[in-house]
């Protein structure tokens, strides 16, 4: 599923216009990533918590010529599904 048919399927599930469906992704999307960015965690009961993980500064490899090089060290945004939202597939 892309944006579009998400951006879609919302306005049906949630009887919107496609104008609104879209404008409230757009906005769920720059709320999580301010959140993020400011260094909060964003906790969405029955789906799950969005947080930044620090990944340290690694070795790797250029898989080209196979010379290594220095991975820098990032922040990485990630979700954690929550047990509501994952017992809904078992």
């Amino acid at each position: 599923m892309n944006k579009a048919e998400f951006i879609r399927a919302l306005a049906e599930k949630a009887d919107l216009s496609l104008k609104d469906a879209a404008a409230a992704v757009d906005a769920y999307a720059e709320v999580v990533a301010e959140a993020l960015k400011d260094g909060e965690k964003v906790a969405i009961a029955g789906l799950g918590t969005f947080e930044l993980k620090a990944k340290a500064e690694r070795q790797g490899f250029n898989p080209v010529t196979m010379e290594p090089i220095t991975i820098p060290a990032s922040n990485a945004p990630t979700l954690k599904f929550g047990k509501t939202f994952k017992e809904r597939f078992n």
